[in-house]
């Protein structure tokens, strides 16, 4: 049967955190109530990967990790103490890089290799250039610039010829052996003569070369290849003379800088390679296989072919089989040719298996309930529920704050079409185009579009995929889904709107989306045209991920707190009746699905979005803080060039920032300054305004970081960090309280839930590489020792300490471990119970999130206030009569009156109503087990 975790743990796994690592923290994790660990890509990947997701093995654990034999010791531990493995999986892409074997085989075979159909190449390009090639976009400069400097250069090593730039190798076709071998072949013979043994065995290495078969011949070929790269290793080790020669062509091939000429033969070398060396850049422009999103050295897979896919998931199906593998993670679902199709394929090989997908849905975007899944990885939960702690009702005000601070308007719907034209433009034209020739070779076969011409198709491909809503639609030979067609009726409305001139093409388009074939039209015109269609729906999500995910997130900073992974920004806050019909559909249609606040992606710590979220509570008092911070800062910034350095717009992210991510303790201080500085780096480039990874601008770069050490500087006379504590000391305790109410909905919402590594005490993580820093697990052992011994013995009194050192984080451990094991002692309620919403009644009734969850007579009531700068004062908790007055709820029907807190072990009496004020005395939220419940287990 299937194991539905009751809780993951995501574990990151670098060459620094490894199995061993792994191991010494199980326990921890168990005693946590923890059922499977969730573990980042674990198959061999490029040495030194912090992430995994460069995979250059699919057929081996990774050795940098401990090999499979620590990974079978780490499985055995896990195993003796219940603990199950979820595995994150990449089916898209690999890692395109000299480790990479099979992709090393396409590049030194061409179409011969075996793996030809591995990779997603276009080896019929319609540049002629990339024909029969693939194009290797890695040098830092022009390939001719690259070529007399020196920076290309041949080697020679036991796998064979390499053309070698800095780290990046690779192999020389077989055929082109010969030049290298037999340029002045008469300086050896003279040197060892004629019947030379070792000269007789040279020979017989470059007649087999003469001789190498291709074609059907696969097989032959690869044998004879191997033959002659084993008698020419021998002979390079055997005889000195052959290998000075062989040293001395390299040396001449490789050319002498400063004397054009001399690279004469390596550039004709390069002329024969099956792949094309090229400028960076190259790779936004003429690039002939795809990637994975805009990473030139990603490139992704044909895992829609039977064999690419058995071969890439021969060890993951082992380890499932094995008993080794409880649950999958697909990876980047999106990116497939056909998700449906490898799902059910996938499925088919793991019919027991708790799968989901790292899918992220548009706001009104259903998951496709024909997938064989349990649900996703939790992005749109983490929206759902981050949403709720923003307040609504002042939308407008954060608006004309904002604006009033920028100095201009800013609609985000317009930066997100600007963005997204902007991507197309420079990121991913080179994949536009090949979809308009795509595209032209296809209506030229039509006489009612044989005439549209490459400039129209293309600009109707770009309004396409400019105004496109969602990061995909999932039409296949199956035909399309309501859902999917409507997404395209509203496409081609805009569209149409947009660019009326271009009417004729774009319903020609419009056929091809929604596969309205012509009755007459041949098996093999249907599948060119399915095939347009698959590989348009692959580009439009890197767009969307590019285009705002990645830029307009960084943009547009109204509230940062709500710019995350998965959200739209123009979205102010969710409403609590959004938030439990939300639920309500999960328990109906994903109600295995998972639940997360913070992963490796998100863009900043769920704690950080906690405290930020703040801010919508208080406009006014917010802009009051803006404005004295920023007269106090504006003699700190740099004028460059005619500007200020940074604009209002990054300084207002900047303010955010700090904060959301200021440390609790005044030791990571200094550490917190140079996180930030690494990170505003990476958000201005992110932004691409003013600065950006292609182009860096070194003035505005260095201006904001001078800038932030400036502001930061850690001294007594520093105006500004004097009049931002205050402010930021109470942001913290209100964050705090907004931190244990999202945990508590997390644990206990529809669905199971996901810790991300570290984030059972504060999160003050911002985007990557930042949220992967290492995690103290001795110091979360011991404060769960604590917890565990303390909540035994001297509950009350510990409650109250815990709420007076709230800044060391064991609160939040205290309320994760305490949820964690009710949800192992009431597994079916949590899992399979009904979500019904409370109804609240009273003046504060919008201050609280209450819901049941109930199995027959089992029923559990979950309380988690908000909105607390109205509540309570700063330094104070939400507690008491004093605070809830006469807001009460309604408990469920046909439960007893007496229900007993999981977090404080009080009893709360109540039949017709349940009074907050007696169920919030001394814990600021509330896990409710009615006492039927509590007999009944």
């Amino acid at each position: 049967m299937m194991q539905i975790p009751l809780a993951t743990y995501r574990i990151q796994f670098t060459p620094n955190f490894g199995f061993i690592a792994a191991s010494s923290i199980a326990s921890y994790l168990e005693k946590l109530g923890i059922s499977h660990l969730y573990a980042s890509p674990i198959l061999t990947s490029r040495k030194g990967s912090s992430h995994g997701y460069d995979a250059v093995n699919p057929r081996e654990i990774n050795p940098e990790l401990g090999g499979v034999e620590k990974f079978e010791e780490l499985i055995e531990q896990l195993h003796s103490l219940n603990i199950g493995w979820v595995q994150d999986i990449v089916p898209n892409h690999m890692a395109f890089d000299s480790e990479n074997e099979m992709l090393m085989d396409v590049l030194e075979n061409g179409i011969d290799s075996r793996y030809r159909d591995f990779f997603d190449i276009d080896w019929n390009h319609h540049y002629p250039e990339n024909n029969c090639k693939v194009l290797a976009p890695f040098l830092g400069k022009f390939c001719g610039d690259c070529l007399e400097s020196g920076e290309l250069q041949i080697q020679y090593e036991q796998k064979g010829l390499t053309i070698n730039y800095y780290s990046h190798k690779f192999p020389i076709r077989i055929e082109s052996y010969n030049q290298v071998l037999t340029y002045d072949l008469q300086r050896l013979q003279e040197k060892l003569g004629r019947d030379n043994p070792a000269f007789i065995k040279f020979l017989g290495v470059l007649y087999t070369l003469k001789y190498i078969p291709s074609g059907e011949e696969g097989r032959e070929r690869e044998i004879q290849i191997n033959f002659v790269k084993r008698m020419l290793w021998e002979l390079w080790n055997d005889s000195e003379e052959v290998k000075e020669y062989i040293e001395e062509n390299i040396s001449i091939f490789n050319g002498e800088v400063g004397k054009a000429e001399s690279f004469d033969l390596l550039e004709d070398l390069l002329t024969e390679q099956f792949f094309r060396l090229a400028y960076w850049k190259v790779g936004n422009e003429e690039l002939n296989y795809r990637r994975f999103f805009t990473v030139n050295d990603l490139i992704s897979l044909r895992i829609e072919d039977q064999e690419v896919f058995e071969t890439t998931h021969s060890l993951i199906l082992q380890l499932v089989e094995e008993g080794k593998f409880d649950g999958l993670r697909i990876d980047h679902i999106d990116g497939l040719y056909d998700p449906a199709q490898y799902i059910d394929r996938l499925r088919e090989k793991v019919p027991d298996v708790y799968l989901i997908v790292e899918k992220i849905l548009e706001p009104q975007e259903e998951l496709p309930v024909t997938w064989s899944i349990q649900g996703t990885t939790g992005y749109d939960f983490l929206n759902q529920v981050n949403g709720i702690f923003c307040a609504q009702l002042n939308e407008q005000k954060f608006d004309d704050i904002y604006h009033r601070f920028i100095g201009k308007t800013a609609s985000c719907e317009q930066l997100i079409d600007q963005n997204k034209r902007l991507i197309i433009e420079k990121h991913l034209a080179g994949d536009i185009d090949n979809l308009a020739h795509l595209f032209k070779k296809i209506s030229g076969r039509y006489r009612y579009a044989s005439d549209f011409t490459m400039y129209g198709l293309k600009a109707a491909l770009v309004e396409i995929l400019a105004v496109f809503p969602i990061y995909r639609t999932y039409i296949n030979s199956g035909g399309a889904s309501s859902a999917d067609k409507e997404y395209i009726e509203q496409v081609m409305t805009q569209a149409k709107k947009n660019i009326p001139n271009f009417l004729n093409e774009l319903s020609f388009i419009e056929k091809f989306l929604l596969l309205e074939y012509d009755e007459h039209l041949a098996e093999e015109d249907r599948e060119e045209w399915l095939r347009f269609l698959m590989r348009l729906q692959q580009f439009t999500g890197p767009l969307m991920a590019k285009g705002v995910e990645d830029t307009v997130l960084y943009v547009y900073n109204r509230l940062v707190s709500l710019n995350e992974v998965g959200s739209h920004p123009t979205q102010f806050g969710v409403s609590l009746e959004e938030f439990h019909h939300y639920n309500s559909k999960q328990i109906a249609n994903w109600p295995h699905t998972m639940n997360t606040t913070s992963t490796h992606d998100t863009k900043r710590g769920e704690d950080v979005r906690a405290r930020i979220n703040i801010l919508s509570e208080i406009p006014d008092e917010w802009e009051q803080n803006l404005q004295q911070w920023r007269e106090i800062n504006a003699p700190l910034k740099d004028y460059v060039g005619g500007r200020d350095i940074p604009t209002f717009n990054d300084e207002y992210l900047f303010y955010q920032t700090l904060l959301g991510a200021f440390p609790f303790s005044q030791e990571e201080y200094p550490a917190f300054v140079e996180r930030i500085k690494k990170y505003i780096i990476k958000a201005i480039r992110e932004a691409k305004v003013h600065t950006a990874w292609l182009k860096n601008d070194s003035d505005y770069e260095d201006g904001f970081t001078n800038f932030a050490e400036r502001v930061l500087k850690d001294s007594e006379d520093n105006q500004f960090l004097q009049a931002f504590r205050p402010f930021q000391e109470k942001i913290q305790h209100y964050g705090i309280l907004n931190s244990l109410s999202q945990a508590l909905l997390k644990l206990t919402s529809p669905g199971l839930p996901d810790i991300y590594q570290g984030t059972e005490l504060w999160d003050l993580s911002l985007v990557d590489p930042d949220n992967r820093r290492p995690v103290d697990f001795k110091k979360r052992e011991k404060y769960l020792e604590e917890i565990q011994s303390q909540s035994e013995a001297h509950l009350p009194d510990y409650i109250a300490q815990l709420l007076e050192t709230p800044e060391d984080g064991k609160i939040k451990l205290f309320l994760i471990y305490k949820t964690l094991q009710a949800r192992r002692k009431y597994l079916d309620l949590f899992q399979r119970g009904t979500y019904e919403k409370l109804t609240v009644v009273g003046s504060l009734k919008s201050h609280v999130v209450g819901f049941s969850r109930e199995l027959g007579k089992q029923k559990i009531i979950v309380i988690a206030p908000r909105f607390f700068t109205s509540l309570v004062e700063m330094g104070k908790y939400p507690l008491s009569e004093q605070v809830w007055q006469e807001t009460r709820i309604v408990p469920p029907s046909d439960s007893t009156s007496i229900w007993q807190d999981v977090f404080t072990g009080q009893q709360v009496e109540g039949e017709d109503a349940l009074w907050v004020r007696d169920i919030l005395q001394h814990f600021p939220v509330a896990l409710l087990v009615n006492k039927q419940l509590t007999a009944d287990s």
